[in-house]
């Protein structure tokens, strides 16, 4: 794996603090030039989603050649965080469709990023798990426990509403700070109780270590917090408005496809990402639809916002943010 993929924190803020001193003021409300300074578009990949099946059917990449934009794949990464570390170092143009609230996080610690486009998708799987016979059934038996989450994302988020509905103070559970390829061994072997995550990394753990939802978000969380979105650096976005654009059309074109062709994206994912037939067939029969949202719904904006400051008085986010102030404008 490249050495981009894994930047170390004291990198990345420096990096985030250098987009800071540089004079970055929030991304101007007027809309950008018809700007194009490249025939290359750098994106990120994981194994899973709307971009691993873009990157894996061909016609993304066609449809950008066809306005004589190049794409190179950069990846596989393995959560959206070090999407954003490689965006905001330079060396990737656009993460791979992740959390919105990790964007947001990096947003506030200097990255110069912008949002350049917001996905829906249905059902909602994400969830909090414990291992059957560990005695933890309900998010009440959590006190006392420990949980791995990812910090300032999905996994923590979740964990906090699902306590707060609950009644219980989060200062009696012990959050665990883990990125996924550490926190699905963490469970296995009881070093922490129970794992917030999402689809497929859940799916696959309830199987392969016997676990059962706790809390499950489609089921038990009334309202949204998180969404998923492509983000790119505000200075690409401004040299780069004609391939900023294009990217969403295709990534609208790709989703198109998707919710046409449940089986055969189901089955393009479980090809890369290597997991049971038994897991590809939970999906089919869930039949995972993708909506995209262009940065210019300001009723979808007005939404984040919420999910934002909701976020901020929960002390997920350590500050307050202005989400159209980081919006590209194409």
């Amino acid at each position: 794996m490249s050495a981009f993929l894994t930047p170390s924190r004291r990198q990345f803020l420096a990096l985030a603090g250098a987009g800071a001193a540089s004079g970055l003021l929030p991304f101007a409300a007027h809309a950008a030039p018809d700007t194009r300074n490249t025939d290359t578009v750098r994106l990120t990949w994981g194994f899973h989603g709307l971009t691993l099946i873009a990157k894996e059917r061909g016609t993304f990449e066609k449809a950008l050649a066809e306005k004589g934009i190049k794409v190179e794949w950069l990846g596989p990464f393995p959560n959206h965080a070090p999407t954003l570390q490689a965006v905001t170092g330079g060396s990737a143009d656009f993460g791979f469709g992740g959390s919105t609230t990790p964007a947001l996080a990096a947003i506030i610690a200097g990255s110069p990023l912008v949002f350049s486009q917001f996905v829906l998708y249905e059902p909602r799987t994400t969830a909090i798990i414990a291992k059957d016979g560990s005695g933890i059934d309900t998010v009440s038996d959590l006190v006392g426990k420990s949980v791995a989450v990812n910090r300032s994302g999905l996994g923590e988020f979740l964990l906090v509403a699902a306590l707060e509905k609950n009644g219980i103070d989060r200062s009696k559970v012990k959050f665990v700070y883990l990125n996924p390829p550490d926190a699905a061994p963490a469970l296995a072997s009881g070093k922490v109780d129970a794992w917030s995550m999402w689809s497929p990394g859940v799916d696959i753990a309830r199987l392969d270590y016997k676990a059962h939802d706790i809390f499950l978000e489609g089921r038990d969380l009334e309202f949204y917090i998180d969404y998923s979105s492509y983000v790119t650096s505000r200075k690409f976005s401004q040299e780069n408005s004609q391939i900023v654009r294009a990217v969403a059309a295709a990534y609208e074109e790709e989703a198109k496809w998707v919710n046409a062709n449940t089986v055969e994206a189901e089955t393009i994912v479980q090809k890369r990402a290597g997991y049971s037939d038994v897991i590809r067939d939970q999906f089919i029969e869930r039949r995972r639809t993708y909506k995209l949202i262009p940065v210019t719904d300001k009723a979808f904006v007005a939404d984040l916002q919420k999910a934002a400051d909701w976020l901020v008085a929960r002390k997920i986010l350590p500050e307050p943010i202005t989400v159209s102030d980081h919006l590209a404008q194409f």
